[in-house]
Parts: structure tokens; sequence; C-alpha cells
């Protein structure tokens, strides 16, 4: 069942690996066939060197296991409630990358300081509200993604793909699993982008140094066109498909 899929799930956890993006078992990737309603995802506390593409598990959207013998990863429900809200997304990833996680360990939502960032995150990377007493010893995996969802109450998750839980870590999501990975990997980099360009100008001031209008946020107008040459029907980067 969904053995295509299977095998682009697996390579896709394997990609963390290569990307430097997790170690031991810290991370997960899924993809979703929409036709079925089928989730593959990696299964839970599987090391990443012996891990196959058997090894993946399916499960409908209200998390029962159809297929596999292993359990599934235990941030499963987390990915099913982005699937169920973000009807464009085919693949998500969970990682704890250093420098996203930093920022989720810090509360703080990652600016769009530079065109790095805003040719993939239209938005500055959101980072999610504190959960409550009762979230985290209820379904604490499935009201992980309530509160994305309602992080993205007023966001677009097509043109940012990708949030900060706060005190936890990143998710990212895309197209399918491979995308969703690019874009994990493409936010680690901009989160380590920002704290660098913060740092640099925190510590030019300490120094009593003259930085000219530094600020946190980039120009819109740079925002807006350096998203739209990827994204759109106007984008031009690449070449045709």
């Amino acid at each position: 069942m969904l053995e295509e899929l299977k095998e682009k799930v697996c390579k896709a956890n394997l990609d963390l690996v290569k990307h430097g993006l997790v170690i031991f078992t810290w991370g997960n990737v899924s993809a979703i066939d929409r036709a079925s309603g089928l989730v593959v995802i990696k299964p839970s506390g599987v090391s990443y060197d012996d891990m196959k593409p058997e090894d993946m598990v399916v499960v409908d959207l209200d998390g029962n296991v159809v297929e596999g013998s292993l359990r599934p990863s235990s941030d499963t429900p987390t990915h099913l409630v982005l699937y169920r809200n973000f009807p464009n997304i085919g693949g998500v990833v969970h990682t704890h990358s250093t420098y996203a996680t930093a920022w989720s360990q810090a509360g703080r939502d990652i600016p769009n300081m530079g065109t790095t960032h805003a040719d993939y995150f239209r938005d500055a990377i959101p980072c999610t509200r504190t959960m409550t007493k009762a979230e985290v010893f209820g379904e604490y995996e499935k009201e992980t993604g309530n509160v994305i969802v309602e992080r993205f109450a007023k966001m677009n998750p097509d043109d940012t793909p990708a949030v900060l839980v706060r005190n936890h870590g990143p998710f990212a999501w895309g197209t399918d699993a491979d995308n969703a990975v690019h874009n994990a990997v493409v936010l680690e980099q901009v989160a380590k982008m920002a704290y660098f360009a913060i740092d640099i100008n925190v510590a030019a001031q300490l120094k009593g140094l003259y930085v000219p209008e530094f600020s946190p946020k980039m120009n819109k107008n740079l925002i807006k066109k350096h998203y739209s040459r990827k994204h759109g029907p106007n984008a031009y980067y690449g070449q045709k498909k």
C-alpha cells in the first residue's frame, strides 16, 4: 500500500540527517496521499541508520494505523491536524534543528530580515503561544497542531510554510515530503542568519559603533519582490517547466 510514497517519505527522513537537521531520532517527516486520505509517516524512535521504506507507517486522518507493524511517530497527531486544516500541503517535517529551536525556546518570531528569507517565506516565521496546562496534559500532540493552526488564523500557510512551536521546535511543510524538507533546511539557515544579524548589530551598539537604520524588519517592497520572483503567476526565477 502506497509503496512509492513510503519510498519518498523514507528518503525524506534520511535527508534530515544528510542536511544536519537531526541527531539520534529527533525528527520526522510525513506525506499525505490526498486521493485516499492516508498519511505515511516515520515510525516512532527508530534509528535513521536502520530505517527502510517498509518501516514507514500508514495512518488515516483520524490516526488509526492502516498498515505497518511499528508505532507511528509520537508527533503524528500534530501532522494530522496540519493536513486537515491546511488543504494544499502534501508533506510535513518536524525537527529540533539548532537555530530554529533556539528561536522557539526564546519565544520569538524569526523576522524577515533579508532576501534569502523572502525568497521562501513571505512573512516572519511565527512562534506559537505558550500552551496551557490543560493542553499539555490533555491530547498534547493534537493540541500542538491546534496552536499552530490558531497562529495561522490570519496568515496563509502556503506563503509562509513554517512555524516555531514555543519551547519546542520548528515544523515546516510543503507540496510533498521533499519540498517540506527543503523548506525545513531553508528555515534553519534563515534562523541562523537572523541570529547573527541581530547579534552583530547588538555587539556593534555595545561597543559604541554607529549602526545606521538597523531594523529587524526588511523593506516591504524588497520582501514582495523577492517572494514574487519565485511564487505566483508572475514568477520568473529558474527555468520554465
